[in-house]
């Protein structure tokens, strides 16, 4: 479908000066990732929890495996929604189906099914954010022509609304969760989900126009019965070997933390491959696929720390910091709503910042090589608490300053990866290349499944300097080959 027709359709001006459009996204999405972040908050105390106090009683290590898998597999995932979006039903339509999916998984949640009951719903809920997540954003880019302006800015408002919804689910989810209920903290997660959907549905129609409703790169008709066939017969066959797996006690959590792990280094590089090859791709597209390739690498290490305040941050709020804070008592689940905090009061600076500076602004490269280093910062500073041993509870104002510079680097690269992502992505493939920028995340906490391990109270310090050493040095790397990349980009900023 012509883009220009696509942009025209959609009322250019209703919120906050940009398409009416971004309305609906911005509130669907703020509901989804209350949900998402409401569960999260919990859910590694609800695992490692001893039984007595409403948890699973698994050991830390497992649960916070469990917890970059989790994150993985949910971005992972991505995938399969870029895919359906791009040959079979429109980004529109996809990111309905997900949250339907999404809800489902927290209900399940929601009730006491124990073990059984996580697994079953993290399967739901890893399925559904990658049918909404990536096409959901995907749609954003549709709202806006490739010179306009407000691009940057607009995904800068729309991240703000991911973060909102991020930064009361855990001091609402997080509360009922830790002081009353954990199964009652996940039924407000699932409501969460509800009203998503239903700001969705009601405003789809008047504001999105025909956004996200064309298949860009739709499967023939003499593809889909070969195509089909194939994805059975691959289920089977996963589904088999699962199977073997379960009953001969070879698929056990370590094989599968480590198969997930290697496959996302191996998804990625095999989604390159395929893309630049196509014939579908021109040259141009492939140019700027080879410049995407440092950006994809610098975003792996950027998630791969802000990742981990969700589950080493968080393990450390629970067990190393002083919880009692100026007469009142901390939840350590609240920890969770410092991230989107400072990216809700920082992300409105950052929109203005980009679109006064115009032409003058940094090139993405160098927005990218800022994010690292400010992610390598929020490491760094960590060690001068674990100078003065583990065995004393620190001040929580540690952990607020970690999170503020991590967020600095997240303002720097994220929203600024979401939209360099639809501007470089080959036109045949277009939600797939979302899905791509999603992978990074997906990447990163792959990675963390095994790097996790690595910490405890007494590696602590070894721990934070390293992996934040390695962001800073990389962040260096990708700003002395940015000249290099601008030209690879061929025009795009």
């Amino acid at each position: 479908m012509d883009k220009k027709a696509i942009v025209d359709s959609v009322p250019q001006r209703g919120f906050f000066g940009h398409p009416k459009g971004l309305f609906t996204l911005f509130f669907t999405e703020f509901w989804e990732r209350f949900s998402y972040y409401g569960m999260r908050a919990i859910l590694l105390y609800y695992m490692y929890y001893e039984v007595s106090k409403g948890g699973l009683g698994l050991s830390e290590t497992t649960a916070a495996s469990i917890m970059a898998i989790y994150g993985s597999l949910v971005y992972m995932s991505g995938i399969i929604g870029g895919w359906i979006a791009d040959r079979l039903i429109g980004t529109a339509k996809t990111v309905f189906y997900g949250g339907v999916l999404i809800m489902i998984g927290h209900i399940v949640l929601a009730l006491p099914f124990g073990a059984s009951g996580l697994f079953a719903s993290m399967a739901f809920i890893v399925i559904g954010t990658g049918l909404l997540k990536p096409n959901v954003s995907s749609i954003v880019g549709d709202l806006y022509a490739e010179t306009d302006a407000r691009r940057d800015s607009g995904f800068s408002i729309f991240y703000m609304g991911i973060n909102m919804g991020a930064l009361i689910a855990p001091l609402i989810v997080g509360t009922i969760g830790q002081e009353y209920n954990f199964h009652l903290g996940f039924s407000i997660a699932a409501f969460g989900m509800l009203l998503g959907l239903v700001v969705y549905m009601k405003t789809q129609k008047n504001n999105l126009g025909l956004a996200g409703s064309y298949v860009p790169n739709p499967l023939a008709p003499a593809e889909k019965k070969r195509v089909f066939t194939q994805l059975a017969i691959g289920a089977a066959v996963i589904a088999l070997l699962v199977a073997a797996g379960l009953i001969t006690g070879f698929l056990t959590l370590a094989v599968f933390t480590m198969t997930i792990s290697v496959l996302g280094i191996l998804i990625p590089a095999a989604y390159f491959f395929v893309m630049y090859r196509s014939a579908k791709t021109s040259e141009q597209e492939k140019s700027r696929l080879l410049a995407y390739i440092p950006l994809f690498v610098a975003a792996v290490m950027f998630w791969a720390i802000q990742e981990q305040g969700a589950i080493i941050l968080a393990q450390y709020a629970d067990k190393r910091t002083e919880l009692a804070f100026m007469g009142m008592e901390l939840q350590s689940s609240w920890f969770q709503s410092l991230n989107p905090l400072f990216v809700v009061a920082l992300a409105p600076v950052f929109a203005w910042l980009w679109v006064k500076l115009g032409s003058r602004q940094p090139s993405t490269p160098v927005k990218f090589s800022l994010g690292l280093f400010f992610a390598g910062l929020s490491f760094l500073v960590m060690i001068i608490p674990a100078l003065g041993g583990s065995d004393t509870l620190v001040s929580p104002m540690w952990l607020v300053l970690s999170f503020f510079l991590v967020v600095l680097g997240e303002l720097c690269l994220s929203p600024v990866g979401l939209s360099v992502t639809t501007k470089l992505a080959p036109a045949a493939f277009s939600a797939q290349t979302m899905s791509l920028w999603f992978l990074t995340n997906a990447s990163a906490q792959a990675i963390n499944a095994q790097l996790v391990r690595l910490y405890s109270a007494d590696t602590e310090l070894v721990y934070f300097g390293v992996v934040g050493s390695v962001s800073v040095l990389l962040g260096l790397v990708l700003l002395f080959v940015s000249p290099m990349i601008r030209r690879a980009m061929r025009g795009v900023n």
